[in-house]
């Protein structure tokens, strides 16, 4: 995975880095196994939850590229 947007779709970060759920679990978002949630972008989780999009965002992506 390039880099995370607010397109992306949090199964395939999840698929990618499955050390990337705590960052979804510190938003409030508990329902990772739940399909639905699964296959939200960012962007419509983070409206759900009201959070700004390019606070987990750059989170990931810092812990992403921390780990090439």
């Amino acid at each position: 995975m390039e880099k995370v947007t607010k397109e992306t779709i949090i199964g395939d970060i999840l698929d990618f880095d499955r050390e990337t759920a705590p960052f979804f679990l510190e938003m409030g978002m508990h329902c990772l196994g739940c399909p639905a949630s699964r296959g939200e972008s960012i962007e419509q989780a983070c409206a759900v939850h009201g959070i700004e999009p390019e606070v987990i965002i750059d989170k990931i992506n810092t812990f992403l590229a921390s780990k090439k």
